[in-house]
């Protein structure tokens, strides 16, 4: 297992929206990719909202206070995460509003902070409280633990949860009613079509930028996504890789594959774990 360090703070790209009411266990629960239904007192869920076509529109950290539901999501995606709530209310007796709330992580466990229930390494969260300074090193840390950020990896409409580990980090719900989006999920799931996954990868020698093509020769074998130093998320064919004769290259910097330690799908050709 590499080191995983960084300093607890604030997340300066996340916000944080509340759903309350009699209903907005239901709401969310007919909504999301999660089973929010399920969730205890002060737990927390990885869900996410899909397209019909089943792509990720959102996602997102589901808490429960009580009979209210607290949503970690991020900032770029909150005004359009709550204009999408809003159109799904219909009659449902449920509030739906954004807080002006400071999303902290902590390495360590603290009072009013929930695990984050992604994987243990990535620590700790909370949704309000008193501000602190910006945490630091996190992103290091979520990539070399192969976790991909909403606006930095993820964007909307643009990935499968397969493709991104929604379905390895607890973020998806096989045994629940339906969601939206949920057959072709539920397809991908049973059929085992997951061609391509979100991996951490190690690069040579500095970072080319977000999108460039990762080669084996002539063969794409995947896309990069968000770095930090010689760490990296990319988006990677796992069949591909598996065929791949050649090193892999993005630009001319070499690219070596990891296999996360909370990955329950085969690797081929991985060089350590993540």
């Amino acid at each position: 297992m590499r080191d995983i360090h960084f300093e607890a703070g604030r997340l300066p790209g996340r916000a944080v929206l509340a759903v309350r009411g009699p209903e907005a266990g239901h709401f969310l629960h007919n909504l999301l990719t999660a089973d929010i239904e399920g969730l205890a007192e002060g737990v927390a869920s990885y869900a996410a909202l899909l397209s019909p076509q089943g792509k990720i529109l959102s996602d997102m950290l589901v808490q429960r206070q009580g009979g209210d539901f607290l949503i970690d999501c991020a900032l770029g995606q909150r005004d359009s995460l709550l204009k999408r709530l809003q159109l799904y209310r219909l009659r449902a007796r449920i509030e739906i509003s954004a807080l002006d709330e400071p999303v902290s992580v902590s390495p360590a466990e603290k009072p009013g902070f929930y695990r984050d229930p992604r994987v243990p390494e990535i620590g700790w969260r909370r949704t309000g409280g008193a501000p602190e300074p910006e945490a630091r090193g996190y992103d290091a840390a979520r990539i070399r633990l192969g976790l991909a950020d909403s606006g930095a990896d993820l964007g909307s409409g643009e990935f499968f949860p397969h493709e991104a580990n929604l379905d390895q980090l607890g973020g998806v719900s096989f045994t629940k009613g339906c969601y939206i989006g949920q057959e072709v999920v539920s397809r991908m799931e049973h059929r085992g079509t997951a061609r391509s996954r979100i991996l951490p990868v190690v690069l040579g020698a500095g970072a080319p930028p977000k999108g460039t093509a990762i080669r084996a020769g002539e063969r794409q074998v995947g896309t990069l996504l968000s770095s930090a130093g010689p760490d990296a998320l990319a988006l990677i064919r796992l069949d591909r890789l598996g065929e791949a004769g050649e090193p892999l290259l993005a630009d001319a910097t070499p690219v070596n594959v990891l296999k996360p330690r909370w990955a329950r799908f085969d690797v081929p050709g991985a060089e350590g774990a993540a």
